[in-house]
């Protein structure tokens, strides 16, 4: 297969995207294209993909992760290849994710001067964190054991094929809230008969954004927003109903726990100061990515054995990342792969207009490759 022809999967990817747990056309085209190289392959909740090489004195398995899942967005793009699934886009890039470790699979089978076992893992619905966590549940790290794993996410407005990655925490987590206030609801010309559901939340709206400015250090990196605030009020009825829902992403596990307790805390006293009661819930949905230390090494040295340009300590990102309960599992690196400057390739992370970049296909292929070649040597370094 050649550059083109990975292109064009790629595009056809694009164009038929499929939403967390939804994957099943995705997931037959990666399992007839790994059988077609053939690897031995494993379909489940994911797709898994085992390639094995050597004398047989290599023990040492590593896993390579890539997510399948779009997102519920109406794209608005130029190019000569959009989605055909209304309402659904690859506005993320896990349609190059997939083509990338794809094309590495074909390159290591082709020319597998390796000593192990690599371990071609395909999640899905990483999107709401729950992809991961599925797959490791339904028991593919017992089935197919790994000593250390790997993930590349694209990162739109960076150069083409840089890689960015560091030691220890590199993505946030994110946690929703939910807070659900039950007031008393009243005419608009007389608020004094009612406890006003809007005013009320309003207050614990501004008061929420104390946690971060006032009761966290000023390096820790935490965001709390509140993302949407719905009541049950019309033109001249005051609320008695207000629910609050939000996004809290954090840097380690003690600042999300400090979170949750000071959200509670504001919930509580703002409403016992009204003399209305509230409900409120907290789940975390992505844990923070840690990348260990030799995994990262190993990923700093292939990028450079690759010829790639190489940022080893980069500022840990603010989005959360579905990867780290692999990495939670075993040893592992997430790292950044430049998706270039200019154009839709450039455009944010979950935009309308968002494209992977097609030139980034052979260098995230030739990474993919020189890792395993780093990591699986037959020297036995």
């Amino acid at each position: 297969m050649t550059g083109a022809c990975l292109v064009a999967l790629r595009q056809e990817f694009h164009r038929f995207p499929e939403l967390g747990f939804q994957e099943v056309r995705t997931k037959a085209r990666i399992a007839d294209f790994l059988r077609d190289l053939g690897l031995e392959v494993h379909e489940g909740i994911g797709v898994v993909g085992i390639l094995r090489s050597g004398d047989g004195q290599g023990k040492r398995a590593i896993g390579l992760r890539a997510d399948m899942d779009a997102l519920p967005i109406q794209e608005a793009s130029s190019h000569g290849y959009p989605s055909q699934n209304p309402g659904m886009m690859h506005a993320c890039g896990h349609d190059g994710h997939i083509t990338m470790l794809l094309g590495a699979a074909r390159e290591l089978a082709v020319k597998p001067e390796f000593d192990g076992t690599v371990v071609f893992l395909f999640q899905p619905n990483e999107e709401h964190g729950l992809g991961a966590q599925a797959m490791i549940s339904e028991g593919v790290l017992e089935r197919f054991p790994i000593d250390e794993v790997y993930a590349i996410h694209n990162l739109p407005d960076a150069p083409l094929g840089q890689v960015s990655t560091r030691v220890g925490q590199i993505c946030a987590s994110e946690s929703l809230f939910e807070i659900t206030l039950h007031g008393q609801g009243g005419h608009a010309s007389m608020p004094q008969t009612g406890r006003d559901a809007i005013t009320i939340g309003a207050e614990m709206v501004m008061a929420l954004q104390t946690i971060v400015a006032r009761k966290l250090a000023p390096s820790s990196g935490a965001v709390v927003s509140v993302t949407e605030f719905l009541s049950d009020g019309q033109r001249n009825v005051l609320p008695g109903t207000a629910v609050l829902k939000g996004d809290v992403r954090a840097r380690n596990p003690e600042d999300r726990t400090n979170i949750e307790k000071f959200l509670r805390q504001i919930a509580a006293g703002i409403t016992a100061a009204h003399g209305i009661s509230a409900e409120v819930v907290f789940n975390t949905e992505f844990i923070e990515t840690i990348n260990a230390e030799k995994p990262t090494q190993t990923v700093i040295r292939a990028a450079q054995n690759a010829g790639l340009e190489t940022l080893p300590n980069r500022e840990p990102m603010s989005f959360s990342e579905d990867f780290a309960h692999f990495s939670a599992a075993v040893p592992g690196c997430f790292l950044l792969l430049g998706n270039g400057t200019s154009g839709a390739h450039s455009q944010p992370l979950h935009a309308h207009n968002y494209d992977f970049n097609d030139a980034l296909i052979p260098i995230g292929t030739k990474f993919w490759t020189a890792l395993v070649y780093e990591r699986l040597s037959r020297t036995g370094q």
